[in-house]
């Protein structure tokens, strides 16, 4: 499997805030980093079988929670895909080509997503898409 043209890399769940206890059994009013990705955690059996992209082979995931306050907009993506299909939570990854830093600007999405596999790329209210 490919992942942006190159050899697949690990999804990682991007939960709501208030989602993260029932999928993972987290209590995240203390967990301040688990906004970047930086914990491993367990998923819970019943959302192993719900969502398996999110799950490493031990049955870990590594979410990054997100906040309202935080990024609003990314929230409300959430919450609608949530409405929609049950599931609050979408997929994500580190966005960045293989051996580059993870993109820190627009400029650094829109040349990553050029030289990669991404068909559409999304930034605020702007969206991108490949001929």
């Amino acid at each position: 499997m490919t992942m942006f043209g190159l050899p697949f890399r690990l999804l990682a769940p991007a939960p709501l805030r208030g989602a993260s206890a029932k999928k993972f059994g987290i209590e995240t009013a203390r967990h301040y980093l688990l906004r970047f990705m930086l914990y491993v955690v367990p998923v819970r059996s019943q959302w192993r079988k719900k969502v398996p992209a999110i799950n490493h082979a031990d049955n870990t995931a590594r979410p990054q929670l997100v906040f309202e306050a935080g990024n609003p907009l990314y929230y409300r993506l959430i919450k609608s895909f949530y409405q929609k299909t049950g599931v609050p939570l979408v997929l994500n990854t580190s966005f960045n080509l293989r051996g580059e830093p993870i993109v820190a600007s627009p400029a650094d999405a829109y040349s990553t997503f050029i030289r990669s596999g991404i068909d559409v790329l999304v930034m605020g209210n702007f969206v991108c898409e490949k001929w």
